[in-house]
């Protein structure tokens, strides 16, 4: 099955009284970018989940967003700074003493001192990372929240890709309806070329009064054909669709392979347009460019 490489998924999973969010989106890329934020004490997993991604996405600019909350008690320490604390306090017995303000109620001195920065610091998760035992634990929770992100973000890459494969078979039947219409037209275009080569060369051979060498024109013509012959090209055009018909049976990460196949097509194209001096040839040609590049366009947003 096809996948595009847009997509946006969402998993949220709680595992010991602590809860795990992980968030991941996607857009267009021609190759593999992860971005990977976290908070910074979950940054030892980022490894992990970066391959976690990998094996489940191949092509992708792909951001990821993780959040945690815990209800552990074990999880949050709380500290008090006694350095800081005792050099408030030095500084507050000297502000009383320069300013005769005698003694000072102990709890509006502990509610002031409490309001100061760095005296009270709350280690919020760091302490939990220090146990293995628990690291196990946010991991599981880690990547349970991942897996859900991950399934949900794949059904809608993968809606998105059904989506993608319809409307590049549509343009793939009327691209092969415009092939069969150049092949059907060669045969033709040849005739009428070798026609008005015939007449031009012989006009050109009258007006100087020489006697036209039969054998010398028809090697002329020959070359000047041979010149113009497209079957070549024509047999590579129609292998290339058949091998794009294939590609969207088959499915899997071949985004790729796919545009390069849309670039041969084009070149093809290109050389049969340029070899060609017959209008509808050409009229055919122009308008196979144009589904081509339509389905390139789409090709370009799958994985």
């Amino acid at each position: 099955m096809l996948k595009s490489m847009t997509g946006y998924g969402r998993g949220e999973c709680t595992h010991n009284d602590r809860k795990f969010r992980i968030e991941l989106k996607s857009v267009n890329h021609r190759f593999s970018d992860y971005t990977i934020k976290v908070p910074r004490f979950l940054n030892p997993f980022e490894d992990r989940i970066r391959r976690r991604l990998m094996k489940a996405i191949v092509r992708g600019k792909v951001d990821v967003w993780a959040s945690f909350e815990s209800f552990t008690p074990e999880d949050i320490t709380v500290q008090v700074n006694t350095v800081y604390a005792d050099a408030y306090m030095d500084a507050f017995l000297k502000l009383s003493t320069r300013y005769s303000l005698g003694d000072v109620p102990i709890d509006k001195v502990l509610d002031l001192l409490a309001k100061l920065p760095d005296v009270i610091v709350s280690d919020r998760f760091e302490n939990a990372m220090s146990s293995d035992t628990v690291k196990d634990e946010i991991w599981e929770g880690i990547s349970d929240a991942l897996e859900q992100a991950i399934i949900q973000y794949n059904k809608m890459r993968e809606t998105e890709g059904r989506a993608l494969a319809n409307d590049i078979s549509e343009k793939y039947v009327a691209a092969c309806g415009i092939v069969k219409g150049i092949r059907e037209r060669v045969p033709q275009a040849m005739d009428e070329s070798e026609k008005r080569l015939r007449e031009r060369i012989g006009g050109l051979v009258k007006s100087f009064g020489t006697q036209a060498d039969q054998g010398r024109l028809l090697t002329e013509i020959a070359v000047l054909a041979d010149k113009s012959d497209i079957n070549e090209e024509m047999t590579r055009l129609e292998s290339h669709f058949e091998q794009l018909s294939s590609m969207l049976v088959e499915g899997g990460a071949i985004g790729r392979k796919m545009d390069f196949l849309m670039q041969e097509l084009n070149r093809e194209a290109n050389t049969i347009g340029s070899k060609s001096s017959d209008i509808l040839l050409t009229k055919f040609v122009v308008e196979l460019k144009s589904v081509v590049e339509k389905m390139r366009e789409q090709i370009q947003n799958i994985e």
